[in-house]
């Protein structure tokens, strides 16, 4: 089929049909468009299938459009001496189709979108058949200065078929904009339940923190109960069982024992785990040397404290008077003796 005819003074008016007009009537949708020095158009022929449904491009080309309406880009611009236009998508090995094999293809297209066109082809070929030509209609109202462009009517098929495929666009815009309100509500949504979510957790992480500062308060009261325990033992064995009192270290005749030595010393002071540590390693060395000359270093190995954390306990043990000091020895290791008073 060929392209729309123009008059014959057509020299400065334009084509009856504009050939983006021609092309969107046929398939609803604005595809590239080559055109050569010679004005023959050049369609990228998986444009047009994609448009019009087909998935494999190469069958429908060789189903419906003759070689002689199909060529290679590459060939298509080298017969004009062009290069390939510039960007990734245009290859030279892109399959294009010329404007009968657009016809062609769509013609050949099952989807009701394509029948207003094929039915406009059908009639151009008829008119063409019978006439000889085929000739738009002149618009009722024409140009009234003299040079001016002819306006020519499109043809009703045409123009029916792309009011329906704009009207198809409106509506895919209205849905496109339906389904955005529906995605912002849902992340609205979505947001709501993770601050919840969140507000959650933070009143089960206070929650915890709660009962982990009762639990402690709770052990800190076993302990003072346990020290007040032991207290009350002590004093009962002074006045029911008339054991000595742990309160000397030696001053009497009875002399002492690891074990008077540490009652004495938890009546002294509050005994902290680390404390009780150290004591309970010392007791025995001070009972059975009458001294105690090791190194932080060794005490803190039998203990496993630091060597800080151990000078930090003997400090406390001076402090409550249930050692002292006496210099230190040749290697440098602090001495220390019961306290006698």
């Amino acid at each position: 089929m060929n392209e729309p005819s123009k008059r014959p003074d057509a020299g400065r008016q334009h084509e009856a049909i504009d050939i983006n007009d021609f092309v969107y009537a046929a398939t609803g949708a604005r595809v590239r468009r080559l055109t050569m020095p010679d004005g023959t158009h050049w369609f990228p022929a998986v444009d047009v299938c994609k448009e019009l449904g087909h998935t494999n491009s190469r069958q429908a080309l060789a189903d419906h459009v003759p070689e002689d309406h199909r060529e290679i880009l590459e060939t298509v611009t080298g017969a004009y001496g062009l290069s390939i236009p510039a960007g990734r998508e245009w290859r030279r090995d892109l399959n294009v189709i010329s404007l009968q094999g657009l016809v062609l293809l769509v013609n050949a297209c099952t989807k009701p979108a394509c029948a207003p066109f094929r039915q406009w082809a059908a009639e151009v070929i008829e008119t063409v058949q019978r006439e000889g030509s085929y000739t738009l209609e002149e618009a009722e109202v024409q140009p009234a200065e003299p040079g001016a462009p002819i306006a020519y009517a499109m043809p009703e098929q045409v123009a029916e078929a792309i009011v329906r495929l704009e009207a198809h666009n409106l509506q895919l815009d209205e849905q496109l904009a339906v389904a955005q309100r529906e995605s912002l509500a849902l992340q609205k949504e979505m947001l709501t339940t993770q601050q919840a979510t969140l507000t959650t957790q933070q009143a089960a992480l206070t929650a915890q923190q709660a009962s982990l500062a009762i639990q402690q308060a709770a052990l800190v009261a076993q302990e003072a109960m346990a020290q007040a325990m032991e207290r009350i033992a002590d004093r009962l064995d002074v006045l029911v069982l008339g054991r000595p009192a742990p309160t000397g270290t030696g001053t009497g005749t009875v002399p002492p024992t690891t074990e008077s030595v540490l009652a004495d010393w938890r009546q002294r002071l509050s005994v902290t785990e680390d404390v009780w540590t150290v004591a309970v390693v010392i007791a025995p060395v001070l009972v059975e040397k009458g001294e105690l000359r090791e190194p932080l270093e060794s005490i803190a190995a039998r203990t496993g404290l630091s060597v800080r954390r151990v000078n930090e306990c003997l400090r406390l043990l001076r402090k409550h008077a249930c050692i002292r000091s006496r210099g230190g020895a040749e290697d440098g290791a602090p001495v220390y003796v019961l306290n006698e008073s």
